[in-house]
């Protein structure tokens, strides 16, 4: 625990002007990124006795190692510059909100040929109109099905849609007037983006302008007796007006707002969002927050503005915006709303009438939300919580492992050796920290080797990181261990520096854990411990999950510790084991694959698939290709004599491969013959052994 006085900036030091303050731990960790009107006035508050201080903010304090800040010409940009900086180095004790599930959206891809009505969840994508979000996909699939008789969108997926105009024949929904089939021509690429745009307008609350006109339309084919198409026109209103009611009208000038309420208690936050277009609700999602600081109400209504707004622009950012509590000062925040949306955004808390009354219900939501939340985690933490104290005692660690990793070994009979790593913090998974390795210091099959090897390359570059950052401590030698060092270690991941004064980003190799897990026994944790001890590292636990009897293997005892099947710690290392495995046997199989699609012909500089698959279907199979003469090579269409020289030379240069099995009878086939090549990719290799058998070695 660091001493606040430790590094408190001398006075006089701060500037008193707008700016943007981060908080880092000993490793240079960003661990609370804040802004401030005044940075010399808000830095004090932290320097105070620390009684006097939220028992979050002390803890915040007193796990820092020192503070910067950055000036800004107004307050507006320290606004920016903090969610660029949160969404970045994502600090531990900020308010981050997080979606409690992914919530589904009705999309439509004006940035293709062919607009395409779906749903989407996830990343919003550049070009695609998003409509919601909504509760349930379900509920989408309702409201196209309703809206594609009068607007007849393609919705089919690009292999459809291909297959449809190869074959010159369209889909069933096609025939039965859901789809104007573009796929076959029935209508131009013109025609069918107008009906995407009028399908936009009207999914983004433009409805009456559209109502109005079909129904103008239906009264002049009723009076010119085209019957038929009145009655046509007569069932299209019905379907537009039966979608429309699935959105209930909750204001009654066609308002567009966004609606956001909060409920809280000590620990954590729950927000509710309610999205309004032309009066009736047309999304809503929510999320939920531990409030690892000490955060009013409107503090935390800006950190939801920012998330949810962040990364949007125009009509994405409503006329208005209904909170419970503003922000302090707020007029910085609706500044920001402002340039976000391009013109003026309105942001207060509604006083009276349908607004408030709507408020009101979405702050019941909200509530729900946070009852809901704490009955599912209340058993979760308290599993985490019991599992973590069950390891501890187990195997006589001073705390809980509140950092574990976890390292598991993969190959196929010896080939394509690779290692995962894993990482779970405070019991849960962290997979923006899982790490792959490639083991490169020797060839074939031996488990101990390789897990020494990546035990040392891993805690090679935290070293080599901590003699960078001046961790050491007074009077203790870094060793040998150097920059060069770690990137002569081979990292499957880029070698370039972690932490820097400038970078806080929590990745890489740079925070040690406080356990190791080696999927294996006593071999494989022997070889663990020696690494740490050859790295002279002796506050790191080990430990060894074997598979056979889920025995805890401790390094230097002949027994292992046994815990009990129903223990929560021997679940915990279980997962983390398992996640491992996966891991780490994701990696094998994906090198595996790309090594038997890879081909001498790969070797070529500036020879692409299309001239590769000219060449084999040209002479039949790789084999025949190597047996030919320059000329012969020359007669490819594309192919010049000078590629021509280059393809021989790498055809050389590359060993022949074993003789073409038939993998159904296992019959040897013709030396003249390389069938496996002929039908596949470049230099796809025939396997020589049954799928079953091979599988049943990969480990």
């Amino acid at each position: 625990m660091a001493d606040p006085s430790s590094y408190r900036p001398t006075p006089g030091e701060i500037p008193d002007s707008p700016g943007v303050y981060r908080f880092r731990d000993e490793h240079r960790r960003v661990i609370y990124v804040g802004k401030a009107k005044s940075l010399r006035q808000r830095l004090a508050n932290y320097f105070q006795d620390l009684a006097g201080l939220h028992p979050r903010t002390r803890s915040m304090v007193t796990t820092a190692a020192s503070v910067e800040w950055t000036v800004v010409s107004t307050e507006v940009e320290a606004l920016q510059l903090e969610y660029s900086w949160i969404k970045e180095f994502d600090p531990r004790f900020n308010v981050k909100y997080r979606d409690d599930k992914s919530y589904p959206y009705l999309a439509v891809t004006m940035n293709e040929e062919y607009p395409r009505v779906q749903v989407m969840r996830g990343h919003k994508k550049k070009g695609v109109r998003y409509f919601g979000p909504y509760a349930h996909a379900w509920a989408i699939r309702d409201t196209v099905d309703l809206m594609l008789r009068v607007f007849p969108v393609r919705t089919c997926s690009a292999g459809v849609f291909k297959n449809a105009a190869r074959t010159g024949r369209p889909c069933l929904l096609g025939y039965i007037g859901k789809c104007s089939a573009p796929c076959v021509g029935r209508i131009s690429a013109e025609e069918h983006r107008e009906l995407a745009e009028e399908f936009c307008d009207f999914m983004a609350g433009r409805t009456g302008t559209y109502l109005r006109r079909l129904e103008r339309q239906m009264v002049e084919a009723a009076e010119n007796m085209e019957y038929e198409r009145a009655a046509r026109l007569r069932d299209d209103i019905g379907a537009l007006k039966k979608a429309m009611e699935k959105n209930a009208v909750v204001l009654a000038d066609a308002t567009d707002a966004d609606l956001i309420a909060v409920a809280e208690d000590e620990l954590e936050a729950a927000v509710q969002i309610f999205h309004v277009r032309g009066g009736r609700v047309r999304g809503q999602r929510g999320w939920v927050t531990d409030k690892v600081e000490e955060i009013t109400t409107g503090a935390l209504v800006e950190h939801a503005l920012q998330q949810l707004y962040g990364e949007e622009t125009g009509d994405a950012v409503p006329r208005e915006v209904l909170v419970p509590a503003l922000p302090d000062p707020v007029e910085p925040v609706q500044e920001w709303l402002t340039g976000r949306r391009g013109s003026n955004v309105s942001l207060r808390v509604p006083q009276r009438g349908d607004k408030k009354a709507l408020m009101e219900t979405v702050q019941r939501n909200a509530q729900q939300a946070l009852v809901l939340h704490k009955t599912k985690r209340a058993s979760d933490l308290t599993t985490r919580s019991r599992a973590l104290e069950e390891i501890s005692d187990a195997l006589g660690l001073d705390s809980a492992p509140l950092r574990i990793e976890c390292y598991d070994i993969s190959h196929l009979q010896g080939d394509d050796v690779v290692a995962s790593m894993v990482v779970f913090e405070d019991g849960l998974a962290r997979k923006s920290e899982y790490r792959r390795f490639q083991i490169k210091g020797f060839a074939g099959q031996d488990d101990v080797r390789s897990m020494h090897e990546v035990i040392t390359r891993r805690f090679r570059r935290y070293l080599a990181e901590k003699e960078r950052t001046g961790e050491w401590a007074d009077g203790e030698e870094p060793g040998v261990v150097t920059e060069a060092g770690a990137d002569a270690a081979g990292l499957a991941e880029p070698s370039a520096s972690t932490l820097t004064e400038e970078d806080g980003r929590p990745k890489r190799f740079a925070y040690p854990p406080q356990l190791i897990v080696v999927d294996g026994g006593a071999p494989q944790v022997a070889a663990a411990q020696r690494a740490l001890d050859e790295l002279g590292i002796d506050d790191i636990a080990v430990c060894g999950l074997a598979k056979r009897l889920e025995e805890v293997w401790l390094p230097g005892d002949d027994d292992p510790v046994v815990l009990p099947r129903t223990s929560e710690g021997l679940y915990l290392l279980q997962r983390v084991r398992d996640e491992a495995h996966r891991f780490a046997i994701t990696y094998q199989r994906t090198k595996r694959a790309k090594r038997f699609r890879s081909s001498p012909l790969d070797d070529v500089p500036g020879l692409g698939d299309t001239r590769k698959q000219a060449l084999i279907k040209h002479f039949g199979s790789l084999k025949r290709l190597r047996s030919a003469t320059i000329d012969q090579i020359c007669d490819v269409p594309g192919i010049g004599r000078k590629t021509a020289e280059i393809i021989v030379a790498a055809l050389a240069r590359a060993a022949p491969g074993g003789p073409a099995v038939n993998t159904a009878t296992g019959e040897i086939m013709d030396d003249t013959e390389e069938p496996g090549q002929q039908t596949g990719s470049p230099g796809e290799p025939v396997s020589t052994g049954a799928p079953d058998e091979r599988r049943g070695q990969e480990r």
